[in-house]
């Protein structure tokens, strides 16, 4: 009997433990043996985008990555501020130049903690790629030279590819005066405003590439980047994503921003494999609203101040 007993406990094991880590992490996320197996398929484009883009030639990438500049290739360039989403369109042409077609793997990753990478996922999904072939190497460029080797050879330039985006849904376009009317003005209920910048840049004590310091009168604070490791840049489990985002409410509309769109996309990646079903993010960010001099601004750890308070 005892033997059967445990059996049957192990058989019960091996089959709920592997299912648990596999739900530990959201399954867009892939390790660097994952990636290693598929170098050489054909349908496989892997995007490299570098906080400091030059790295891609003088420190390496991975061997066939292409490179993604973050200025000129994720943001809409004749607009101000730059960072504000390309259009269909643009983003279209530059995914083409990458290669990439309607049914190709991509795999993005960055030396940034995802939070450059996340910024290409949610243009993909903005624009309709079909997501479940997109996948975001966990760790980045540390992931990956923890047992391979980044090379400095040019990447041949791929075939054009051919991929067909869609247009981006309307309420996903989340501009100023959207923010200003149902979050500053409205004081909507059913919507939270997500500064996901650090605490000193949100409070005001730190002014970077910025006018003023402060944030979006309405907007509470939770730090995207909190959810990835400082040291392995691998994200953090799913359970300590939802201790991170504890306050921040599951129903209604989340509309996220930083200052020019990459740890907001962090932060909209997050929510979303934590099942957040609304998750939002305002297009140009506080780099927007902070140069208009003229929008209501709030410094100090509290949403409202003793102006908006009342």
């Amino acid at each position: 009997m005892n033997k059967l007993y445990f059996l049957l406990l192990a058989v019960v094991l091996n089959l709920i433990v592997p299912a648990a880590f596999a739900a530990d992490k959201p399954d867009f996320l892939v390790d660097a043996d994952w990636v290693a197996e598929r170098l050489k398929d054909p349908k496989l484009v892997v995007l490299e985008v570098r906080y400091h883009p030059h790295r891609h030639a003088t420190v390496g990438h991975i061997a066939g990555a292409v490179q993604v500049q973050r200025f000129a290739d994720l943001g809409a360039n004749d607009e101000a501020p730059i960072m504000r989403f390309p259009s269909r369109a643009a983003f279209q042409a530059t995914l083409r130049r990458w290669g990439v077609d309607d049914d190709s793997t991509v795999v993005v990753y960055d030396d940034s903690s995802t939070a450059l990478a996340s910024r290409v996922m949610f243009l993909l999904d903005l624009y309709g790629f079909d997501m479940q072939r997109v996948k975001l190497l966990d760790g980045g460029t540390i992931g990956w030279t923890g047992f391979n080797e980044l090379s400095k050879t040019p990447t041949p330039k791929r075939a054009p590819g051919k991929v067909r985006l869609k247009a981006a849904p309307a309420a996903a376009m989340v501009g100023w005066t959207d923010v200003y009317r149902r979050v500053v003005a409205g004081r909507e209920l059913g919507i939270t405003l997500l500064d996901a910048r650090p605490a000193d840049m949100y409070e005001g004590s730190r002014i970077q590439h910025s006018v003023q310091g402060g944030h979006i009168p309405g907007a509470i604070n939770i730090v995207s980047l909190q959810g990835v490791d400082d040291q392995s840049q691998q994200w953090k489990t799913l359970a300590e994503l939802a201790a991170i985002y504890k306050d921040l409410p599951r129903t209604g509309t989340v509309i996220a921003y930083c200052h020019d769109g990459f740890r907001s996309t962090l932060a909209w990646l997050q929510l979303k494999a934590l099942g957040y079903p609304d998750v939002r993010v305002y297009n140009g960010g506080w780099s927007d609203w902070d140069r208009t001099l003229t929008l209501p601004v709030v410094k100090g750890g509290k949403p409202f101040d003793a102006d908006f308070e009342l």
